[in-house]
């Protein structure tokens, strides 16, 4: 997931910021901005900047209804979307009104995954309406946000909510046999990419375990070039050899490496 930076769409700089930790973060609170869907984040600023007379926009992040996430006041800056409960919550806004586009929600559950995967744990979903009397972010936008199905989205997967990460937790035995791996199709019979159904059961546990530590994987039981991508980077944060294979190196750090 791509945020474009304050820079890049012309923010104006803050006047003052105030910010704070993670372990005060305990909610992602969903917004819209009520407005046409032509809204620019610089007009946002600038309306809740020299309308309110607010220090900068007041969200955390805005996404539009292409599901082009922007950076707002950021990740640990405290917003001014929810009172009293802008130090709690991060505040991300819909561009738009009532009937979010598929995009944009794909986009605001990406945010969603890094603000846990962030924080270390699952955060609450909250609608503005749920902490102020408002009609914000809109009926339909409010049920869709708070159903359990929220991931089941056009596009996206429907990857269960990331549970709360548990570093160290003993990992599962490797379930092939030596010098044999998870990767995508291949005609090396060492590869095992879940076109036989043995291995499906292996293939699920890994894409599990990444989304458990809050990495961005839709459900499945075949590995393909997206898991390996994902298993890639996974691999280079915890300095293995990053070849975007499970193998029996890289298996047991799944499970028993700290979150980072």
């Amino acid at each position: 997931m791509k945020i474009i930076s304050r820079k890049d769409w012309g923010a104006r700089a803050p006047r003052s910021r105030q910010t704070t930790s993670w372990s005060a973060r305990q909610e992602f609170t969903l917004h819209y901005s009520y407005g046409p869907e032509s809204q620019t984040p610089r007009q946002i600023q600038a309306h809740h900047m020299d309308g309110n007379g607010w220090s900068d926009v007041g969200y955390n992040f805005l996404v539009d209804s292409k599901g082009v996430a922007y950076e707002g006041r950021g990740w640990t800056v405290v917003g001014a979307h929810a009172a009293p409960r802008n130090t709690q919550g991060i505040g991300v806004c819909f561009i738009g009104r009532d009937g979010m586009t598929d995009a944009a929600k794909r986009t605001v559950i990406a945010l969603y995954d890094e603000a846990c995967r962030r924080a270390g744990r699952t955060l609450d979903r909250k609608g503005h309406k749920d902490i102020n009397s408002t009609s914000c972010p809109g009926s339909g936008n409010h049920a869709w946000w708070k159903s359990s199905n929220f991931r089941d989205v056009a596009g996206g997967g429907s990857a269960p909510a990331p549970k709360p990460p548990r570093p160290g937790t003993p990992a599962p035995a490797y379930p092939l046999r030596a010098g044999h791996w998870f990767g995508p199709e291949s005609a090396d019979a060492r590869n095992h990419s879940g076109y036989h159904a043995s291995a499906r059961p292996g293939i699920r546990q890994i894409r599990d375990r990444l989304r458990d530590r809050g990495w961005s994987v839709a459900a499945g039981d075949r590995y393909d070039t997206k898991l390996a991508g994902v298993v890639r980077a996974f691999q280079r944060e915890k300095g293995l050899t990053a070849d975007g294979l499970v193998g029996s190196a890289t298996w047991p750090v799944l499970w028993t490496a700290p979150i980072t």
